[in-house]
């Protein structure tokens, strides 16, 4: 197992996406970090703390309730209920491989009448068997399908490992 990022190369990719996630929405009425379960909703709370930290906008944080080994059979369920209505949401998960998560995570916002949905990522694969690109990637890596990427989000020794 090899380390692809470390503790300090994973927060100078979350301060490097929240810069960016605040210079394209500077002008948003407010933007809403929608984290997968799991490691989503720590990255996503990661970036939203960040972008805290650098703007004024307004940030609000939910998870997307979800089964990721029983995706298309599950209910998939917002942890809270938001005023979305004209805010940004930002669907956040830690490693994009096929897009098939993401693709089912955005079903509970399909009857909202959000501004727009952008997707962060840490690690994005590209695998690509679903039409889902991220707006804002961490690090992009070249994988084959067998090989496996863990994210560890331990206190104080965050990294990413390829296996």
């Amino acid at each position: 197992m090899s380390e692809v990022l470390n503790h300090k190369q994973i927060l100078q990719k979350v301060t490097r996406m929240a810069f960016e996630i605040y210079e394209r929405n500077i002008h948003s009425s407010g933007i809403v970090f929608a984290g997968v379960s799991g490691m989503g909703t720590f990255l996503a709370s990661l970036l939203a703390n960040k972008l805290r930290e650098i703007s004024s906008l307004s940030v609000e944080q939910l998870e997307v309730i979800l089964d990721k080994a029983t995706i298309s059979t599950t209910a998939i369920e917002l942890s809270r209920s938001l005023a979305l209505e004209g805010k940004t949401v930002i669907l956040v998960d830690d490693v994009l491989n096929t897009g098939k998560t993401l693709v089912y995570a955005m079903k509970p916002f399909l009857d909202q009448e959000i501004q727009k949905m952008e997707i962060a990522v840490l690690v994005n694969r590209s695998h690509g068997l679903f039409p889902v690109r991220p707006d804002y990637t961490g690090f992009e890596l070249a994988t084959t399908l067998s090989e496996h990427i863990k994210v560890d989000f331990s206190e104080n020794h965050y990294s990413v490992h390829l296996n």
